[in-house]
């Protein structure tokens, strides 16, 4: 990956919608070489996918809760049902497993704290969990979808 690459992905990171020869003109390339550059890092799978970033407040889920999951299940069988009830939750947006005392950490997004009871309670009657601790989101100080390309 070139200078050229990384100023194509900035430009993506900004704004998904530009156009390939608005682009190309930003990073220094005509438009073709921008546009077999773009196709060879969507091939490559550098960029996994393009979307539009949405406002939480004005769709009436402005609330964020970071959910701490512990269990005392560690087997694929177990694994496999949570995963599922998991992606079978919209309102779960993000779902990391974790080293520490932690096992996976969830990012739910909610209209009000009774919409995150409701989506609790979907969640530990499709899967056993031993404990679960959640944290309401007071406010957002930073929230990025860019990725810093300077490592790349």
């Amino acid at each position: 990956m070139d200078n050229f690459d990384k100023k194509i992905l900035q430009c993506l990171q900004t704004d998904a919608t530009m156009a390939v020869a608005d682009i190309a003109a930003l990073v220094g390339l005509s438009t073709t070489p921008c546009w077999r550059r773009i196709r060879a890092l969507e091939e490559a799978g550098v960029i996994d996918r393009r979307v539009a970033v949405l406002n939480a407040e004005k769709l009436g889920v402005g609330i964020s809760v970071f959910v701490a999951v512990r269990t005392q299940e560690h087997n694929a069988d177990w694994f496999a049902a949570f995963a599922k009830a998991v992606a079978d939750i919209p309102e779960i947006v993000g779902l990391y497993r974790m080293s520490g005392d932690v096992d996976y950490l969830m990012r739910v997004v909610v209209p009000s704290i009774k919409g995150y009871d409701a989506v609790y309670q979907r969640l530990i009657a499709k899967v056993p969990l031993s404990d679960v601790s959640s944290t309401f989101v007071m406010e957002t100080i930073k929230e990025a979808t860019a990725l810093p390309l300077e490592f790349a």
